[in-house]
């Protein structure tokens, strides 16, 4: 029974992550996370996701700070726009890390406006890779505990 129900949620993981790289929500840098993880270190996807998740929170709040102040610390808000880059692109959240590249010009440029809709842009794309990753953690969890109990 437990062989059937570990394909079957393959399968659904398998297509999920499909669904995401065809949306542009993740690219090719997810598949190399993905090789990494083994029977020796199981949970290193979900570990890794969960260091972005709360990175990822806590800059997406230290930039809604700085671009709700008077006057905009616009070295401070890029080197923030920076490390979400950064984690973005390692973990392969490809959307995300181009609304960081559109927040960086905005900035660059001192457009406010511009700033204002990239970091929207920001949010919203968080909101959708994480609420997909979660789905993703949901299957790895049950298909690890499936294993285990063979």
């Amino acid at each position: 029974m437990n062989h059937m129900a570990i394909a079957a949620l393959k399968t659904q993981r398998r297509n999920l992550v499909q669904s995401m790289f065809d949306e542009g929500v993740l690219d090719n840098q997810f598949n190399q996370l993905q090789d990494l993880q083994d029977s020796s270190n199981p949970n290193f996807v979900e570990e890794v996701i969960s260091l972005f998740c709360n990175d990822a929170e806590r800059i997406i709040t230290e930039l809604n700070r700085y671009l709700n102040d008077q006057n905009v610390d616009f070295s401070k808000l890029d080197s923030y726009v920076h490390q979400l880059k950064g984690s973005s692109s390692s973990i392969g959240a490809y959307r995300l890390k181009l609304a960081c590249v559109n927040l960086r010009q905005a900035s660059e440029e001192r457009n406010m406006e511009e700033c204002a809709g990239a970091f929207n842009s920001i949010r919203r794309e968080y909101y959708v890779v994480r609420s997909k990753l979660q789905v993703l953690i949901q299957l790895e969890r049950h298909i690890v505990n499936l294993e285990n109990q063979q």
